[in-house]
């Protein structure tokens, strides 16, 4: 079968493969830095959750009688 291709269709190949795997490597950075920032964000919600929820249980409680 390879004796049907052509020496420049070969090279061609070779440079998209090469690219692509380029390419598939920094997708895989990029993911890897979002997967990051995703749980960051998801670590200040939960944060700023639990203050919201505590901001709330101070003003539900009843004031202290002097």
């Amino acid at each position: 079968m390879q004796a049907e291709w052509t020496e420049g269709a070969i090279q061609q190949i070779t440079k998209e493969n090469t690219t692509l795997k380029q390419r598939v490597r920094q997708r895989t950075t990029d993911n890897r830095a979002l997967h990051e920032r995703l749980k960051a964000a998801r670590s200040n919600l939960r944060f700023q959750d639990r203050r919201v929820a505590d901001l709330e249980a101070r003003i539900a409680e009843p004031a202290p009688k002097s």
